[in-house]
């Protein structure tokens, strides 16, 4: 649904372009004057702005110049509504950056076939862009997935081949001497236990790296909850974590995404905030599920770079995939707050606002 801001301090016009563009099913929004328009405007981008010249205060060509001065706002379509029909004024117009005229009083056939070309063209630049950004996502989600292929093969191949490795070489040595002490055996014997039980720990964990059992047996809440256990043990920094007792179930892609958030931030907590504590909660309101990891460390400000770091990257494509949204902020008290939130369905409800 295409979104129209239109500005005028008339009140008889506004009510005559609602009238005439309901029908079409738009998400329509009003403004009395520029200055209302713009403070409108740093709120959210329209797809299309109706603007009048002729308003107090701020004209139409100066609200139009302060809009592509604005670098979010500059590609927005501007279509601007006159009854100047004098060949200086339609030149201001376009170098202020207007991209279409329409002379009052507007005929309504003409407008809807004007607003319609023009959000079917900026729907198509938005489609453009998107398939853009879907590109360069899989790509560096191709990316990942070959960086984590490698690791994994290094680990298989530098550590556990080279256990198993030393493990066959122990195992000929026993077969070419059978006459060794029973002590001496029995020790040798024992040292390929422990070193069998080591390579074993070794290939669980690759394997629940690769995929937590604990999440499709026990479900997220306990494979979360478990996971921060772990966490605190690992590196003696305590995690409270929280959930809602009520938790629905959710899809398994919501279920493995919302995980590897968790481990991600975790382990930038141990990597860059240098914190004493951190606090997991993850809720469930009418429209998403949201998981937030706030710490008691040094802040985004003293991170250096890391609100652009690999790991930062790869939460927010992951989310991205499943509709989802990443926000990073800094907590009153210093350390971060990172809020994932997961959209429970898709919003369609068509909307009229006036301010």
């Amino acid at each position: 649904m295409s979104t129209i801001l239109i500005v005028d301090d008339a009140a008889s016009a506004r009510e005559t372009l609602l009238a005439m563009l309901e029908p079409e099913n738009y998400q329509l929004h009003l403004a009395e004057d520029g200055f209302q328009a713009l403070q409108m405007l740093a709120t959210f981008q329209p797809d299309l702005i109706l603007l009048d010249v002729m308003m107090p205060g701020l004209d139409g060509f100066e609200v139009c110049r302060r809009i592509r001065s604005t670098p979010k706002l500059a590609e927005v379509p501007i279509i601007i509504l006159t009854a100047l029909d004098d060949r200086a004024s339609l030149l201001q117009g376009i170098e202020a950056g207007a991209d279409d005229f329409l002379h009052k009083p507007v005929d309504r056939q003409e407008l809807v076939a004007r607003v319609r070309t023009i959000t079917r063209l900026n729907r198509y630049r938005t489609l453009l862009e998107q398939r853009e950004n879907l590109k360069e996502m899989a790509e560096r989600l191709v990316t990942a997935q070959e960086q984590e292929r490698l690791r994994i093969s290094r680990e298989l191949h530098d550590d556990l081949g080279q256990a198993l490795t030393t493990h066959m070489l122990a195992l000929r040595n026993f077969q070419s001497d059978l006459s060794l002490p029973v002590t001496e055996l029995f020790q040798g014997l024992q040292a390929l236990h422990d070193q069998s039980y080591e390579i074993a720990i070794k290939i669980r964990r690759l394997a629940q790296d690769l995929r937590p059992p604990i999440l499709d047996a026990l479900g997220l809440k306990q494979a979360m909850q478990t996971y921060c256990f772990k966490f605190t043990e690992r590196t003696q920094i305590p995690v409270v974590f929280e959930v809602e007792p009520d938790l629905p179930v959710l899809p398994d892609v919501h279920n493995v995404t919302l995980y590897r958030v968790l481990q991600e931030a975790l382990t930038n907590v141990v990597k860059h905030a240098q914190a004493s504590r951190v606090w997991v909660e993850m809720s469930v309101d009418d429209n998403s599920t949201n998981l937030v990891i706030q710490d008691n460390g040094q802040g985004l400000h003293s991170k250096g770079n890391l609100t652009h770091g690999i790991g930062l990257t790869g939460m927010h494509e992951r989310l991205s995939l499943v509709g989802g949204s990443l926000v990073l902020r800094s907590a009153l008290e210093g350390g971060t707050i990172i809020t994932a939130s997961i959209p429970m369905k898709a919003k369609t409800k068509y909307t009229r606002e006036t301010v």
